[in-house]
């Protein structure tokens, strides 16, 4: 889309009879007083047909066809915008470093300016059209040149034009950055071309310019979008977007072009197609162009990239309203029509969203435009159907739509747009679950949680959102152990996370001393007797002793009761003052028992 003739157009805002004079004395009238003058009354030029709305209607102008009667006498009479070809481009402006030049770029400002006509500036910064010197440069010399270069230019045209473009073509085809040299100087250089350009010249309107942005669903459109969408959200200074609109013979008028326009106006942004041509000029191509422009109350105008197909870059195609003798083609005629009677001010009706409720989601259209959160309303030509979905987020539920264009609990709801219409989208948390929680064993401690809500001992049941994930903590109490879990958790860990998507019950078991036959049971093992200190008591030997002697699994505090293992809790160990360590057992016969270890 890049070419020596071809240059890139950009959009601005305000109507155009609102804009400041270009720096000369209006001696033609502009759009105000064309507006007034034909009020009542179909217009039988296009940048007068264009003021009956406020917009404008521009054309490409080359400084070296200044001299062609026909040429001017066309431009002159039909236009009331100007954009330079190529003579505000960075090759034409500052040939070397430094070295600034402005001659042909002020004929056609100062003609434009003799006949009545606003001048928008093309381009400030690009990967192409640079100058030699600029191409050797990287790194910060390359980025400190560009800010130069900004300066250097927008200070000679200081509070003369209405538009600048500040930067042109940026994107790639899937949306992400062009891998330019400028590009190469940190992913910043926009922004830091688009505050620049504001620090220069805080009155003229700054616009990011590009092809193949006219599709709402293409990859390239949404990157351009979201990075609009961002400068806007962190206050970086940008007032306009130009859509190019270079329909060729694989890129035609598609049929969400409205919604691109007014999706980027919802972003608070102008909106404008900056350097328009269509393959053999359809006319139905060039009508629905004009009428998405016309229907979008943020589009401020519409720039043909040339006067006639003759003064076209793609002359071989036909692609303007002017054949190469100056006749006016059907697609003239059809763009005139729409501009006279199609738009009325640029007729839309407004779609509001709201969200309700203590829960959160976000609500979407398939059209674009509306991404509630950050985008809660849009804009939309009379009987666009627009389809609207709700989707919550995690830990919420949708509740239902209402506000009266759309109802029910269905989280789609589709509307015809035939009036404003406002909508409610309403998320809650979703009911809760409980979790209960129950102790057993002959053991005591506690089981605490994390969300907080269980701390039982005193708090053994809490209710919890679904899905939430909640972490239990078994803390035995001193001469206890934690035996493990059953129920929605298992394991001896002491730790257990439940999913509470239902209703979750858990039992912790703690074991502790015991009571019964333990204490007063124990079995004598012969040959043993001597290796305690009370006759006739003595444990017998296992492979699972503590260093010798022990009963049997003393890390898992059980005794041998009559030949079978039994569970009787923590043991009550004493070191004595000879050394040994000894466990009793108060019961039957034997006062107590002891067991020592070495």
């Amino acid at each position: 889309m890049s070419g020596k003739n071809r240059g890139s157009a950009l959009l601005f805002t305000l109507a155009l009879g609102l804009l400041p004079a270009c720096g000369g004395t209006d001696t033609a009238g502009d759009g105000v007083e064309a507006a007034g003058a034909l009020a009542g009354a179909s217009a039988t030029t296009l940048g007068a047909a264009a003021a009956q709305s406020g917009r404008y209607f521009g054309t490409a102008i080359n400084a070296g066809k200044l001299g062609d009667s026909a040429y001017t006498t066309i431009a002159a009479r039909e236009f009331n915008m100007v954009t330079c070809e190529n003579e505000m481009k960075i090759d034409a402006t500052e040939p070397n470093q430094n070295q600034f030049s402005f001659g042909n770029a002020d004929r056609i400002y100062n003609w434009a300016v003799q006949n009545g006509m606003k001048v928008r500036g093309h381009t400030l910064a690009w990967h192409s059209q640079q100058p030699g010197w600029m191409q050797s440069l990287s790194g910060t010399a390359l980025r400190n040149a560009m800010i130069n270069h900004i300066k250097g230019v927008m200070a000679h045209y200081q509070g003369k034009l209405a538009y600048w473009d500040v930067v042109n073509e940026a994107f790639n085809e899937d949306g992400s950055r062009r891998q330019s040299n400028l590009q190469a100087t940190g992913n910043d250089w926009i922004e830091v071309a688009f505050r620049t350009a504001h620090d220069a010249d805080s009155t003229v309107k700054l616009c990011y310019n590009d092809y193949n942005i006219e599709n709402w669903t293409y990859g390239k459109t949404q990157g351009v979008y979201n990075m609009v969408k961002d400068f806007k959200a962190r206050g970086v200074p940008i007032d306009c977007v130009g859509l190019q609109t270079h329909f060729t013979g694989g890129s035609s008028l598609p049929s969400n072009f409205q919604t691109t326009l007014s999706s980027f106006a919802a972003l608070g942004v102008d909106v404008a197609l900056t350097e328009v041509d269509v393959t053999q000029a359809s006319t139905t191509q060039y009508a629905g162009l004009t009428q998405a422009c016309m229907n979008v109350p943020r589009c401020v105008g519409i720039t043909v990239w040339g006067v006639r197909d003759s003064d076209s870059w793609r002359s071989g195609e036909a692609p303007l309203l002017f054949d190469g003798s100056g006749n006016k083609k059907p697609a003239y005629t059809s763009v005139l029509n729409v501009l006279n009677t199609g738009g009325g001010g640029g007729t839309t009706f407004t779609l509001a969203v709201t969200r309700a409720g203590t829960g959160s989601g976000t609500v979407t259209s398939n059209t674009g435009g509306i991404n509630c959160g950050a985008t809660c309303s849009a804009t939309y030509a009379p009987g666009t159907s627009v389809t609207l979905t709700a989707t919550p987020a995690s830990g919420s539920t949708f509740a239902g739509w209402s506000g009266g264009a759309c109802s029910g609990t269905a989280t789609t709801c589709t509307l015809t747009l035939s009036a404003n219409q406002s909508v409610t989208a309403t998320f809650n948390p979703p009911p809760g679950n409980a979790l209960t929680v129950t102790k057993a064993g002959t053991g005591s401690g506690t089981v605490t949680s994390n969300p907080s809500g269980i701390s039982c001992g005193s708090t053994c049941q809490a209710t919890y959102a679904s899905g939430t994930s909640v972490t239990l903590t078994a803390a035995p109490a001193s001469g206890s152990t934690f035996a493990g879990w059953s129920g929605a958790c298992s394991g001896t860990t002491t730790t257990c996370t439940v999913s509470m998507n239902a209703a979750q019950s858990v039992t912790a078991t703690f074991t502790g001393p015991g009571t019964g036959p333990c204490p007063n049971a124990i079995t004598v093992s012969s040959g043993n007797s001597g290796n305690f200190n009370t006759t006739g008591a003595t444990c017998y030997r296992t492979a699972a002793t503590i260093n010798g002697w022990g009963c049997y699994n003393m890390a898992g505090r059980t005794v041998s009761v009559n030949g079978a293992a039994t569970t009787c809790g923590a043991l009550p160990l004493t070191k004595w003052t000879d050394g040994y360590t000894y466990f009793a057992f108060t019961a039957g016969t034997y006062p107590w028992a002891g067991f020592y270890y070495w």
